[in-house]
């Protein structure tokens, strides 16, 4: 038996541990790092001197960052680690263009089964397979051969300052290339892999275990409604639609040449053509949205620390609930009547876990039926959420064909996947449209207005960038323009004095989800401190406020006079 087991101990190869770790960072560096080595290659030149120094440069400050853990017992685990990250993160970075900084890491946590699925592909598994599982499986079963321990203290000290020389080289010799590069292309290192996944993971960590601790401060406890100038005999209502993933490049209602909002045009809905968003990943967007802060303002940690719109409605006395068909509320409805209609088992509209927006109808038609008072109801719509577009609406509706019936976008054409993206938004100008049908029915118990105002947009392949997230400075207007539009029924115009023909003008100007804040404040008449009338896109067409502008400019056009 001694014999057989050394017999096959000596057909493992054996290598040392510096020359396993200078292997494994050729590999990384080479076969998972391909949209960084393209875009490096975009900007440095094709067969350019600063673009070979980069490679030179890159791998040994990886075989310096790497070489401490070259322990005995460290070291396998620790490569397999680096391995299996980079093979997993390479898919995605190579398929879909996108950048894994914190704010991809949170989504990526706070999503569901159901959404996770449709990124486990196929595809996905026979990638992770040959390029990190392979790979892997060699690392295991090399006999690795290590020095004394004091020997092997000098090697690695002595490969670490080699490395590191080289990379000072390299970095003098070309550093002015280099200093443009990071300051022109940051989405250059942003694309580094597995050293990216890896600090974005331990910042979203950190940021999370900060955030955990954080006592949340009241905001707007002073609020109350101020009685409307035209009274009406029936409670008042808002409905906020939370869009999601909806791109204003494919809204008809903006100019788009496929007609994507049939519905909403006939329902004479007024449409913001300029919005933009506050971030580009469902996590950021949403508390922002919904926060006091303008977007040059807002942090994650700010958001959590702070109570939001829906608790400025509470503490006016108005009735606030928020139903969810999408991966969660992201802490903007702790402390409202919170409903989650994603885990649904409705045949008619769930199907594996996920719910087409249909769901939240037979819902809205019970709350619509037990309001009260004023009241506010936000819908966060599952909406046009990638990649399987084609889940976000009945087959029979799919009006734009032959559309992409698949979640592994590298299966369909570009025709294909914006065909099932477009149909994705066609079900929710139906959506949006049955929800004021709703509202109209309702006309004589309630005065109604709606607000839709989408998270972030979507990429569809543009600049070789498909899905979402991409960081904001170099985020394309596919991901940053979002639809916005409102609609209200002529006695909730009344009560906000509201002049529409007045806001149709005035809907061209920019916005941004800095606005819907003190909007949905505006459009609830609710008074406050943390009100900025700045920000509110219903403010210069408010009859009140129209007849305070006009005095003013009279009384200055009389001083001017004399």
């Amino acid at each position: 038996m001694t014999k057989v087991a050394a017999s096959k101990s000596s057909l493992r190869p054996k290598i040392g541990s510096i020359p396993l770790c200078i292997l494994t960072s050729f590999y990384i560096l080479v076969f998972c790092n391909n949209t960084f080595w393209k875009k490096a290659t975009d900007y440095l030149g094709s067969g350019s001197g600063p673009l070979w120094a980069l490679y030179l440069a890159m791998l040994a400050l990886f075989v310096a960052a790497i070489t401490p853990f070259s322990t005995k017992y460290l070291i396998k685990p620790f490569l397999i680690f680096l391995v299996l990250v980079a093979a997993v993160a390479s898919h995605f970075t190579d398929t879909f263009g996108v950048v894994i900084d914190s704010d991809m890491i949170r989504n990526a946590i706070e999503t569901t089964h159901a959404e996770a699925r449709h990124l486990i592909t196929s595809d996905f598994i026979v990638h992770v397979a040959i390029w990190g599982i392979v790979p892997s499986i060699l690392i295991i079963w090399v006999k690795v051969d290590h020095r004394p321990f004091m020997r092997k203290i000098l090697w690695n000290l002595a490969a670490i300052l080699f490395s590191l020389a080289i990379v000072t080289i390299c970095g003098v010799t070309y550093s002015r290339e280099y200093t443009a590069a990071v300051r022109e292309r940051r989405d250059i290192t942003k694309s580094f892999n597995p050293v990216t996944p890896i600090v974005s993971t331990a910042r979203y960590f950190m940021s999370a275990g900060s955030e955990a601790s954080l006592v949340v401060q009241t905001v707007g406890a002073d609020a109350t409604v101020k009685p409307a100038t035209f009274p009406i005999n029936k409670p008042r209502v808002t409905i906020i639609v939370a869009g999601e993933t909806a791109r204003a490049e494919n809204f008809s209602l903006g100019g788009y040449q496929r007609d994507t909002n049939p519905r909403l045009k006939a329902a004479n809905v007024i449409y913001f053509p300029n919005t933009t968003s506050c971030g580009t990943a469902t996590a950021t967007s949403i508390p922002c949205m919904f926060s006091r802060f303008t977007r040059s303002e807002f942090t994650h940690a700010k958001a959590m620390a702070n109570e939001n719109l829906a608790d400025v409605l509470a503490h006016a006395g108005i009735g606030v609930a928020w139903f969810d068909n999408n991966t969660g509320d992201k802490g903007v409805a702790k402390r409202i009547n919170y409903v989650d209609l994603a885990n649904s088992k409705d045949p008619r509209f769930c199907q594996d876990g996920e719910c087409l927006d249909g769901i939240f109808l037979d819902k809205l038609d019970d709350w619509l039926d037990h309001v009260k008072g004023d009241s506010v109801l936000v819908l966060h719509q599952l909406g046009s959420h990638g990649p399987a577009y084609y889940r976000r609406y009945p087959e029979h509706q799919g009006k734009f064909v032959p559309d992409c019936r698949t979640p592994e976008l590298g299966k369909c054409s570009t025709v294909e996947i914006v065909n099932a993206y477009d149909n994705s938004i066609l079900y929710t100008d139906y959506f949006i449209a049955t929800v004021i049908d709703r509202l109209k029915a309702r006309s004589d118990k309630m005065a109604a207005g709606l607000i839709y105002m989408s998270d972030h947009g979507e990429s569809l392949g543009e600049k070789g960038l498909y899905l979402h997230g991409t960081p904001y400075m170099f985020a394309p207007s596919q991901q940053t323009h979002v639809p916005f539009l409102t609609w209200f029924d002529s006695d909730f115009a009344k009560s906000m004095n509201l002049d529409t023909a007045c806001l149709r003008k005035e809907a061209t100007a920019p916005t941004s989800h800095d606005n819907l804040f003190h909007s949905v404040l505006s459009m609830m008449n609710v008074e406050t401190s943390v009100y900025d009338k700045r920000l509110d896109v219903f403010a210069k067409c408010r009859s009140e406020l129209l007849s305070i502008a006009t005095t003013q400019r009279k009384t200055e056009d009389r001083n001017a006079i004399r």
